[in-house]
């Protein structure tokens, strides 16, 4: 099994999923932490020129993707989540801190599994997760 968790840094788990330029992917066997591996992810910081390429600015795209779902839905939103997914379509769960809900459904819908934790370190969040003890904060989602 893999779980990606969003990161800045290496060491924390990351507030915001868009921003996180990292993925720090556990390789659990059994109940064993066996590998450690950081990955690029896609994230805000190399979409923001791209929208004026678009037809549409990313703040008139962001003002509709609102909308009566929540943030991060609509056509420019899924195609930036696919983007920010690929990294890690081998990987069964993805752990947060914050994510919109667009980012949210657009995991589910590649088949793995977002959890949105208020646990800060990586190691710590995987073993709760591994555990059974980690709680879904949706709640969190923006």
């Amino acid at each position: 099994m893999k779980i990606a968790v969003v990161t800045e840094d290496g060491q924390t788990i990351s507030q915001h999923f868009g921003r996180a330029p990292y993925y720090l992917v556990f390789t659990v066997e059994g109940n064993t932490i066996t590998r450690r591996e950081l990955r690029d992810k896609a994230g805000h910081h190399q979409f923001a020129g791209e929208h004026e390429a678009h037809e549409h600015s990313h703040e008139h795209t962001h003002e509709h993707a609102h909308g009566h779902e929540g943030h991060g839905f609509g056509p420019e939103a899924d195609r930036r989540h696919a983007r920010m997914i690929e990294a890690i379509t081998d990987c069964q769960v993805l752990l947060v801190r914050g994510m919109g809900r667009g980012a949210y459904v657009a995991v589910e819908q590649a088949g793995i599994i977002p959890i949105v934790t208020d646990i800060a370190d990586p190691e710590a969040a995987v073993r709760a997760y591994l555990d059974g003890q980690l709680t879904n904060h949706i709640e969190r989602l923006h």
